[in-house]
C-alpha cells in the first residue's frame, strides 16, 4: 500500500526542511501540480488548509468538458485545449470519468440546425480524442430518453457527447499519485508565512499543523500558490499591498431523485432566461441541476446557496420537465466558488467578461500563483507550473510525463454500483469486508455504502473528519443530505476508534456535522 499516512508524513517534513517545489492548496490545480512535479523527480511537498477538494474542486458540475459554452462565446483556445484534457483523463483515469450523452431539446427548427452545426464542429476540434458524433433526434427518441421532457411544441433534438467524473474523488486518487511518486502530502496544514532571503527572494514558508498547532518552517527553491479562489489572500501575505487577482462566481446546484429526468442521458439546455447555460446530469443514481452564475465580492470555504439561484434553477427546470421538480423535492444544494481571473472593470457585474482559461503569474519575489483553469485542464495547468518552477528555481530540467500517467486506482474494467468510483482498491475494501462482516454492513438504507469504506477512508485516504468521509470520500452529503445527517452517529463512531479519538471528540464531530449538513437539505 502507498504511504498515505498523515502522520508519517509530517514526520518527513519535520525531517526534511529543504524541498524543490512547495505547493499551498489541496485541489485540482495544487493536486495535479504535485503529480507532475514528483513525476519529473523534484522534492515536492503539498500543504491545504483544510482537507482535500474541500472547496471549489468538490462542488463542480461533474463534467470532464471542453465546454460548449466556451464555444459558443469565442473561446476557441480553451476549448481546443480542453478537448484533448479530456481524452487524456479517460485514457488515464477510466475508473473516475466516463463518456455521457447529452440531449439537447429543440423547440425550433433553427435551433437544432444551428446546435448540430456547433456541435459538429465541437466533435471535429477533438480530433482523435473525440468520443462521439453529434447528430439529430426524432420527437419520439427526445421522449423515449428524457420521459419527462415537455412535448408541447418540440421538435426533435441534438444528443452529443461530452464526459462526467466524480470531482471530490478524483483529488484523493491525486493525492494517492502524487504520495506514489514520493510527494509528501498533507491536509489541515495551514501556511501562515512566506520567508525571504536578503534579496527579497521566496525562500520558504512556515505552516501550522491544524491538529497539533505545531508550526514548522521549511525551505523551498519554489513556492507555489494554488489555492483558487484564495490566491489573493496568500499574495498578502507576500506583499501587503496586492491588488486582488480574482473575482469569484458562485456555482449553486441542487440534487434530485433520478425520476425527474430519466435513466442514461444528460440534458442539456443551451439558452436560459438570463443567458446560462444549465444542465441535468445523471450522477450517483441521482439528478444533479446546475449550475448559476453569480458574481460574489467576498471568498468563504463554505459558500451558502442563494434563494434566486436556487429558484433560476427550478423554474428553469420548470419550463423544459413535466413532472418539475419542487422545493420539497431537493435532497441536496450546494454552491462552490469559480476562481476567475478579475476583469479590467472593476465595477462590471458581468462573469462572460471573466475568462475561464488559467492564468499563471510570478511575483518579483518568485512566488509563483496559477489561477482559473477548470477541472479538465488540471493536467495542463500543472505542466505549465511545473515548467515555470523548474525556470524560477534553477531546478535541473525534466520531461513532463503526465500525459500518460496512470491516476491511482486505474482499472479498465468497470465494477458494479458504486465500487467504480474506487477502481482496483475496490476489491481491497470488500476484502476487509470478508475479513470482518461487520464492516459490511450499511450505514444508511438508501445507499449502498458499508462500514468497510469508513475504515479504508480513515486508513487510506487521510480522511480526519467526519464531513471528510460523507462529503467526499462518501458523496453522501451532495447526494442526500438528510440521510447524511442520518447516518452520521455511524460513521463517526467508527472513526473515532480507527483515529483512536475520546467520546468528546466523536460528540463535537457529530455536532459539527449536524450544523453543516443542515445548510444542505433545503427545506421548503
Amino acid at each position: 500500500m502507498i504511504n498515505f499516512k498523515r502522520d508519517k508524513n509530517l514526520e518527513r517534513v519535520k525531517k526534511n526542511s529543504k524541498w524543490d517545489v512547495v505547493i499551498i492548496g489541496g485541489g485540482a490545480t495544487g493536486l495535479g501540480i504535485a503529480v507532475d512535479a514528483a513525476s519529473r523527480g523534484y522534492k515536492t511537498l503539498l500543504l491545504e488548509k483544510y482537507d482535500f477538494a474541500k472547496a471549489t474542486s468538490s462542488r463542480s458540475t461533474k463534467l470532464v468538458h471542453g465546454g460548449v459554452r466556451y464555444l459558443a462565446n469565442g473561446d476557441i483556445k480553451l476549448v481546443y485545449s480542453a478537448l484533448r484534457e479530456r481524452g487524456l483523463i479517460f485514457k488515464n483515469a477510466p475508473h473516475l470519468a466516463k463518456v455521457q450523452s447529452f440531449i439537447i431539446p429543440c423547440y425550433s427548427f433553427y435551433s437544432k440546425w444551428k446546435y448540430l452545426i456547433g456541435l459538429k464542429i465541437y466533435d471535429w476540434m477533438a480530433g482523435s480524442y473525440r468520443i462521439g458524433a453529434s447528430k439529430f433526434l426524432s420527437n419520439e427518441q427526445v421522449v423515449s430518453k428524457l420521459t419527462s421532457i415537455k412535448k408541447t411544441g418540440l421538435k426533435g433534438g441534438i444528443i452529443y457527447y461530452d464526459g462526467q467524473f466524480d470531482d471530490a474523488r478524483f483529488a484523493i486518487n491525486l493525492a494517492q499519485t502524487a504520495s506514489m511518486l514520493d510527494a509528501t502530502v498533507l491536509n489541515y496544514c495551514d501556511v501562515n508565512a512566506i520567508h525571504k532571503d536578503e534579496n527579497g527572494h521566496v525562500s520558504g514558508i512556515s505552516f501550522t499543523d491544524l491538529e497539533s498547532e505545531e508550526t514548522i518552517e521549511i525551505t523551498a527553491k519554489t513556492v507555489i500558490n494554488a489555492t483558487g479562489i484564495f490566491v489573493d489572500d496568500i499574495l498578502k501575505m507576500e506583499s501587503p499591498t496586492h491588488k486582488n487577482l480574482v473575482r469569484p462566481s458562485q456555482g449553486t446546484h441542487i440534487v434530485i431523485d433520478k425520476k425527474f429526468l430519466g435513466e442514461d442521458d444528460a440534458l442539456m439546455i443551451p439558452e436560459t432566461d438570463d443567458g446560462r447555460v444549465l444542465f441535468g446530469v445523471p450522477w450517483h443514481d441521482h439528478i444533479l441541476l446546475g449550475t448559476t452564475d453569480t458574481p460574489l465580492d467576498i471568498h468563504t470555504i463554505e459558500p451558502r446557496p442563494l434563494e434566486e439561484e436556487v429558484e433560476f434553477i427550478l423554474s428553469t427546470a420548470k419550463t423544459y420537465l413535466n413532472p418539475a421538480p419542487t422545493r420539497k423535492d431537493i435532497l441536496s444544494v450546494f454552491a462552490g466558488l469559480r476562481p476567475l481571473a478579475a476583469p479590467k472593470d472593476e465595477n462590471s457585474k458581468s462573469t462572460k467578461e471573466i475568462s475561464r482559461d488559467h492564468k499563471l503569474i510570478t511575483s518579483k519575489s518568485g512566488l509563483i500563483t496559477i489561477t482559473g483553469g477548470k477541472w479538465t485542464t488540471y493536467r495542463k495547468m500543472a505542466e505549465d507550473t511545473v515548467n515555470k518552477a523548474i525556470e524560477i528555481g534553477k531546478l535541473t530540467d525534466a520531461p513532463c510525463i503526465t500525459k500518460t500517467l496512470k491516476i491511482h486506482g486505474y482499472l479498465e474494467d468497470k465494477q458494479e454500483g458504486h465500487w467504480q468510483i474506487y477502481g482496483a482498491d475496490a476489491d481491497l475494501i470488500k476484502d476487509l469486508a470478508i475479513k470482518n462482516p461487520e464492516l459490511n454492513q450499511k450505514i444508511h438504507p438508501k445507499f449502498d455504502y458499508i462500514a468497510a469504506e469508513i475504515v479504508w477512508a480513515v486508513r487510506n485516504e487521510m480522511a480526519r473528519r467526519l464531513e471528510d468521509v460523507l462529503a467526499r470520500r462518501m458523496r453522501m452529503l451532495f447526494l442526500d443530505a438528510k440521510a447524511a445527517m442520518e447516518a452520521a452517529p455511524v460513521v463517526v463512531h467508527i472513526m473515532a476508534n480507527e483515529l483512536d479519538q475520546t467520546e468528546s471528540w466523536e460528540e463535537e464531530e457529530l455536532q459539527q456535522f449536524l450544523a453543516l449538513g443542515k445548510h444542505y437539505s433545503y427545506e421548503a
